[in-house]
């Protein structure tokens, strides 16, 4: 890995971060508080939020297996996607790398700081081309984008070829494990101390189903989460999202049985799927959602909207003509489909 400091664009470097006067008084017991313009009244939404959430990444440590210290906060993994942006890669100078298809906010946030984006194909089976992916690499890419399980395809990257690029590639690493609570492969959080260049990516919109609390997770080095939060907002993650997440975390055991739900729902419905006539394929998955490829799947997926179910149409992706991509729902949710697609054409 290059030099973090290399790494790092020179305004963000030199960057002084807003900082408020609480921040002076850690660990006192103050009781009166008249140094932020806050309402007195309607506690206790009218303080602000403990800016680096630190009960709540307290907590998070435990279960995540990864210190404190080495954990970020965002109001989503979007704000982590456009900070790494913001604080690596030098607007219409630098660029970035990811593999196609995959999760299209890599190359939206890269659009919107003006960053180029080089996207390298997968294999036709969808797994990692990681001598295609080092080849589009020159000295001013800074980050790598590789999602596993990758959206929309499914299926976890072999480990083996990541950690080829992350041992072979001297900027930043991102590995997005948005969907990885839906298998058992050792999670890349567990290797942060290999790979100082690593960087990766979680959230509580999956298995702990709760995107309407937006509330992502980085996992890096002590020093590449100072640089996120010497970056970001200053309460970027409000506090009925970090109670929210407080409360579910107290709660391991229905969030493990909705992942044991889903996984038996994952194994039924993929080979039932696979028999009906339009189909002409099912692809493996390791996430809760599967890729399909469908006998007239733009048709198909208005049949079903018409019928009141929405699927993704993935066809105009990248490798992935006539898919749909199919999240796991509740076994009602997921019979009304299969219902559905085994009347179309009756």
């Amino acid at each position: 890995m290059l030099p973090l400091q290399e790494l790092t664009r020179k305004n963000v470097r030199s960057l002084t971060p807003y900082s408020c006067a609480r921040d002076d008084f850690k660990g006192r017991n103050a009781k009166v508080f008249l140094d932020a313009n806050e309402n007195p009244y309607n506690a206790p939404y009218n303080r602000y939020p403990d800016p680096l959430q630190q009960e709540l990444k307290a907590k998070l440590s435990v279960v995540k297996g990864v210190r404190p210290e080495r954990i970020f906060l965002g109001n989503g993994s979007d704000e982590a996607i456009d900070l790494i942006y913001r604080v690596f890669c030098e607007p219409r100078i630098d660029n970035v790398v990811a593999i196609a298809p995959t999760y299209g906010m890599y190359r939206v946030a890269a659009d919107i700081n003006d960053v180029e984006y080089r996207a390298v194909p997968l294999h036709e089976d969808f797994s990692l081309d990681s001598d295609a992916l080092l080849a589009a690499v020159d000295t001013r890419t800074k980050v790598v984008w590789l999602c596993s399980p990758n959206n929309p395809t499914g299926n976890a990257l072999e480990r083996e070829a990541v950690e080829r690029v992350l041992l072979s590639f001297h900027g930043i690493v991102v590995v997005d494990e948005a969907y990885s609570d839906f298998n058992d492969y050792r999670p890349f959080r567990a290797d942060l101390d290999r790979f100082p260049n690593l960087i990766v990516l979680n959230t509580f919109s999956k298995l702990w189903a709760s995107a309407a609390i937006r509330l992502g997770m980085a996992f890096a080095s002590e020093e590449i989460v100072g640089l996120l939060n010497k970056v970001k907002y200053p309460y970027n993650v409000n506090d009925l999202t970090t109670q929210a997440a407080i409360k579910l975390l107290a709660d391991l055991q229905h969030i493990n049985l909705w992942r044991a739900t889903l996984l038996k729902e994952r194994s039924h419905l993929l080979p039932a799927i696979a028999e009906l006539p339009i189909c002409k394929a099912v692809y493996s998955s390791d996430a809760n959602f599967f890729l399909a490829r469908i006998t007239g799947a733009d048709f198909v997926y208005q049949y079903l909207v018409n019928n009141g179910i929405v699927v993704r149409n993935r066809s105009n992706v990248e490798l992935c003509a006539d898919c749909l991509r199919i999240t796991i729902g509740t076994p009602e949710e997921n019979n009304a489909l299969l219902g559905a697609l085994r009347r179309f054409g009756h």
